[in-house]
């Protein structure tokens, strides 16, 4: 501003004005005005000038302008060092890492000898090119030039150092330097934070601390990654009181690095505050808004929130995968296509994990066509790529087909991961192919050296349990070589409630228990280990217990999407405004039920009190959301329904016979599997 008003004064400008305006310009950045500037120095005489042409190389490199950077730095007759350093650094913050270590070898072919800021510069760079070779010259030509000592070269080279993954060399260089600034810190705790290393990332800012040395949003914002990685909500509460009292909270940086240690510790509330507040909000923002509510189990939340990002900002491929995980974790078909179409105009449908994303929201929307054609469509497949397939065969019940299609991605030359055989494991164990469950589980560690995790084992034990190898599930879990957890006692708990021994099924639940006390699924199923055994006293023994410690309040929910909308029930819940509806149609379907013999209700009396066996665990809500989607779509319209919850005996047999009624297909996708339910059967064969 007074730039203009000096020349509406009619004051000519000199040498000393230009470089001064022309930085503004890049720090604000403002290209248009800079270029309005650029012409007022040919204007005024000006265009020879070192001094006034350096500042115009900074700044088209600070407003992104590279190109017309080094066009104005190749037609300059004379260049001195802070030139050459000037154009090297603006090819570096444009990521033209290549031809900036290209220009500085020009430098050095000139014998234009570069100073301390060149070497600085370079070797902060050569660290981003993977080169390990190229970055000890570096190192050795510092040393050799004398900077070794510097501060601020020895703080580039643990950034070089770091960003190659040395950590031992940084660590060194660390060790042995006599004066250490703020940024020496930062460099080594964000080292640690981005190679893997949180603890030590935290270890080292309480190091900083007892120092006495003042960290800067920088050293906030890598210290909240490293909490974020380790749950430590402790000490992210703390930094979170640094950055407010230094003002480091209006640094976009440091927000999104509040929002991700927020939601990563299962504080969204506190996330949402931050978020809520931020003056400015970018694409990190949002993504990590979104994906935060995703790991906190809050879907339509983060549905809602891409909505509005979409009012505002520009979503990257990191946005689309936090949203695609939302549509299949609701089974927002619809939605999800919608975001597919944003995708592929926005040319993402190949970048990173977007493929795969796509691949799990058709595969858990049921859609296997859509699944199939993405999956061969999708050209670099990686081992995530082939168990998202995996799993969804076995979702649907097709074990055989999950076995074949592992034959074909080990002809492709791919290579199975843990999660591989998790998936096949449980396959096994739903179809009862116990032989090619133990083969399956013999290769794992004899082919592929996988050592078998917890759910292996839990695999192993469901499949043996099923099939009603009892004793040799227990003889199995006391040979494991780790300490078995809930699931897997829980895997051979359930076995005995199936074959009904009373005796195993009591030890099973005593470890189970102890290890997971307030698990309602746990008890309910001893309690129905005991009421298949007909131990009344036992049963309301359990039965006690869970009410007392509250746990039979666990209400299900079950959503179903109708006209491109989310409709979700609750258990027990009548706020819904077709509930009216919802009911006379189940109502009425229940009556035809009982007319051709077959009773939609179950229960017991227990203690005067009628308590449904499966209310606990089920709730019975996917009846509301089929029927309300009977009621709001076409004849002949299949439904799919999603449910948090696993879908109990009476709902199933209630479902196959409305599949029946009604001529619908219906899917409901639980916690276990999906049951495709047509003509009065299921996919996963049970009877109902």
């Amino acid at each position: 501003d007074l730039y203009h008003r000096m020349l509406w004064a009619g004051v000519r400008p000199d040498v000393y004005t230009f470089p001064c305006v022309l930085r503004t310009c890049g720090g604000v950045p403002d290209l248009r005005m800079g270029r309005e500037v650029h012409a007022h120095v040919l204007r005024f005489g000006f265009g020879v000038e070192v001094d006034v042409l350096n500042a115009l190389v900074t700044m088209y490199a600070k407003c992104g302008d590279v190109g017309a950077a080094r066009k104005v730095f190749d037609g300059m007759a004379l260049t001195d060092c802070i030139s050459w350093n000037a154009m090297i650094a603006g090819h570096f913050e444009n990521h033209e890492h290549e031809a900036g270590l290209e220009l500085f070898l020009n430098m050095l072919e000139n014998e234009v000898q570069p100073n301390l800021m060149t070497i600085t510069s370079v070797t902060v760079a050569s660290g981003l090119l993977s080169d390990l070779e190229f970055a000890k010259e570096m190192h050795a030509l510092a040393v050799k030039r004398g900077f070794a000592t510097d501060v601020a070269f020895c703080n580039s080279l643990i950034q070089m150092y770091t960003s190659l993954g040395r950590m031992g060399e940084a660590c060194t260089i660390f060790s042995r330097m006599e004066t250490r600034d703020a940024m020496s810190w930062t460099a080594m705790i964000s080292g640690y934070e981005k190679n893997g290393f949180p603890d030590k990332a935290l270890e080292m800012y309480a190091l900083m601390e007892v120092n006495n040395v003042s960290p800067d949003d920088v050293t906030v914002a890598s210290a909240l990654a490293a909490c974020a990685s380790l749950g430590r909500v402790d000490v992210g509460i703390k930094l979170h009181e640094i950055a407010t009292s230094k003002g480091f909270i209006r640094y976009i940086v440091v927000a999104n690095a509040l929002l991700e240690m927020y939601a990563k510790s299962k504080h969204i509330d506190k996330a949402i505050e931050v978020f809520k507040y931020m003056p400015e909000k970018d694409v990190i923002s949002w993504s990590s808004m979104i994906a935060g509510f995703c790991f906190n189990h809050k879907c339509f939340e983060a549905l809602f929130c891409f909505r509005h990002m979409l009012a505002d900002v520009k979503p990257n491929s990191v946005t689309f995968i936090a949203a695609l995980a939302a549509c299949a974790a609701t089974g927002s078909l619809r939605y999800g296509k919608e975001i597919h179409a944003h995708v592929l105009r926005r040319g993402l449908a190949s970048e990173g994990y977007v493929p795969n994303a796509l691949l799990d929201l058709y595969v858990k929307c049921g859609q296997t066509g859509y699944a199939w054609a993405q999956f061969s469509a999708h050209g670099e497949k990686d081992v995530v790529s082939w168990n998202i397939m995996l799993a969804g065969f076995v979702a649907h019940g097709h074990g055989d087909i999950a076995l074949s299609f592992f034959d074909e991605m080990l002809e492709t030359g791919e290579h199975p991961d843990e999660v591989t055989f998790v998936a096949l494991l449980c396959g096994c164990s739903r179809a009862g192919m116990v032989s090619q469950g133990w083969e399956l589980f013999h290769r794992m560690t004899e082919e592929y050296s996988i050592v078998p995790n917890l759910k292996h084992y839990a695999c192993m034990v469901d499949l043996l349990s099923r099939v009603g190898r009892l004793t040799e599930a227990y003889d199995f879990i006391n040979r494991m070589p780790i300490t078995p957890d809930a699931a897997v006692w829980g895997a051979l708990l359930n076995g005995c409630r199936i074959h009904r021994h009373t005796e195993l099924g009591e030890l099973a639940a005593k470890f189970v228990l102890e290890l997971e006390p307030n698990d309602a699924g746990y008890h309910v199923l001893l309690s129905d280990l005991y009421a298949d055994a007909g131990k009344w006293a036992e049963v309301a023994r359990v039965r006690k217990t869970m009410r007392e410690k509250g746990l039979e309040q666990d209400y299900g929910c079950s959503w179903v999407e109708v006209k491109g909308d989310i409709h979700a029930f609750l258990t027990d819940d009548e706020s819904h405004p077709q509930m009216k509806e919802i009911s006379a149609v189940l109502h009425s379907i229940y009556e035809r039920m009982k007319a051709s013999g077959f009773d939609p209700v179950e229960s017991y009396s227990l203690e005067d009190k009628e308590v449904s066996k499966d209310d606990v665990l089920c709730g019975h809500s996917e009846r509301l959301a089929v029927a309300f989607g009977l009621i709001n779509t076409t004849p002949g319209t299949s439904i799919f329904v999603t449910k948090n919850q696993y879908t109990c005996h009476s709902c199933h047999g209630i479902l196959r016979m409305i599949s029946k009624i009604v001529r619908r297909e219906i899917t409901v996708r639980d916690t276990k599997e999906f049951h495709h339910f047509r003509d009065g059967s299921c996919s996963c064969g049970g009877s109902g």
